[in-house]
């Protein structure tokens, strides 16, 4: 009888959690999301993106522009310590050969300490949310400053 009741508990969770994730996985894209990368990505008209999902609205929205002139420290200062948030960044570097170049970050930030709803709706949205951002030429997923640090987006961009 125990291991009946512990099969059917397992059950029902896998089938909320999957229903949830599903339902979540659904989360619309505010036009301005596309708009603003499009103009960041042809335009240079800003550094840096950071994408909050408003969970009442159900869509990922702007919250943050970084000015292009911007650094990677307030790039950095923008993300809450506690939130998850969606962000693409526009790293300018020097080859080896001197040539000036660019790649656009996109960042999936789920610090550890921020909430487990907030960690499985972001996950489950990011692949949705990423397609609509046509261009993105690095990805990082970090839980702490230390894993999207200057230096690791510089070793995954040359």
């Amino acid at each position: 009888m125990h291991l009946i009741c512990v099969r059917m508990v397992y059950i029902c969770v896998w089938v909320w959690a999957w229903a949830w994730a599903n339902a979540a996985s659904g989360m619309a894209v505010h036009d301005d999301c596309k708009l603003k990368f499009l103009e960041l990505k042809a335009k240079r008209t800003y550094r840096f993106i950071v994408y909050k999902i408003e969970e009442k609205q159900k869509q990922v929205i702007v919250e943050k522009l970084g000015e292009p002139t911007d650094s990677y420290e307030d790039f950095s200062a923008s993300l809450p310590a506690n939130e998850c948030r969606y962000a693409v960044y526009d790293f300018d570097f020097m080859t080896e050969e001197n040539v000036p170049r660019s790649r656009i970050v996109f960042i999936a930030w789920s610090p550890d300490i921020s909430k487990v709803r907030s960690k499985m709706i972001y996950a489950s949205s990011k692949d949705r949310f990423k397609r609509e951002l046509d261009g993105i030429q690095v990805e990082l997923q970090a839980t702490d400053p230390t894993e999207m640090g200057i230096d690791v987006i510089k070793s995954r961009t040359m």
